[in-house]
């Protein structure tokens, strides 16, 4: 006989984030099992800077759905469960679904905007004839894993060819949306022995985060996103609780 409860791990999840997290997981699945269509998948569905042949609008969002590899996946998927679940609850499925998205999309826009303030700088630091060199041969380049020896040219190459992918950028709003509602929750880090309160552990990533991004370190990383995530977030959560739509205000 069997167990017809039907109260297992995936039915403790709401709809939403428990979608959301099936999803992801499938696209990663799919890469693996499919080397040959992971090229294919981030020339199309990967997020490139405007300028870029690949560049499509619909990538602003599909950009999030796709990976590096299973331990940044993971690390995603982790924190939408622990965090997401919570505010879809308290929310809803159809607006945690609006902020998952805002947040993400607002992400994506931060990344095409830090990409165009990076290419303008390193513009006026080489010739007219080396940025149109980037700009004709670039492609071509980059297609072959390759880029420029000159330090000002790899910037300007990289930020015009290389993809954006995770959906880090939406969980970071998600964080910040959990230490709206939540701010004095005692949250536990592997490294800190001690609790520490969801609004201040926020604003210690939103510093180390900022920081990483105008240091250049981990340089692979789009921190800058990450922030434009936790932006957008906290407009559309200023902007809710301005018109009374955050469902009962804060929660202790």
């Amino acid at each position: 006989m069997f167990n017809n409860s039907q109260s297992g791990f995936m039915n403790t999840i709401p709809p939403v984030t428990k979608n959301l997290l099936i999803i992801n997981v499938l696209m990663l699945v799919v890469m693996m099992l499919l080397p040959n269509f992971e090229d294919t998948m981030i020339r199309v569905l990967a997020l490139h800077y405007w300028r870029s042949p690949d560049f499509n609008p619909i990538q602003l969002v599909t950009y999030m759905f796709l990976h590096g590899g299973f331990v940044h996946l993971f690390f995603n998927m982790f924190s939408l469960y622990m965090f997401g679940r919570l505010l879809e609850r308290v929310w809803g499925s159809k607006r945690f679904l609006i902020f998952y998205f805002v947040c993400g999309i607002g992400a994506a826009l931060v990344q095409e905007a830090v990409a165009g303030l990076t290419i303008m700088y390193a513009e006026t630091k080489v010739s007219s004839e080396a940025v149109d060199m980037v700009m004709t041969q670039g492609y071509s380049v980059f297609q072959q894993g390759m880029t420029y020896r000159d330090s000002m040219l790899q910037m300007l190459h990289q930020a015009i060819y290389s993809p954006v992918v995770g959906a880090s950028g939406a969980i970071f709003g998600i964080l910040l949306g959990f230490a709206f509602v939540f701010p004095n929750m005692p949250l536990y880090l592997m490294f800190i022995p001690v609790p520490i309160k969801a609004k201040w552990m926020v604003i210690g990533y939103a510093v180390l985060e900022f920081w990483f991004g105008v240091s250049g370190t981990m340089s692979t990383v789009a921190h800058f996103a990450h922030l434009g995530g936790m932006l957008f977030g906290l407009l559309i959560l200023l902007y809710w609780k301005k018109k009374g739509k955050l469902g009962g205000g804060f929660y202790y």
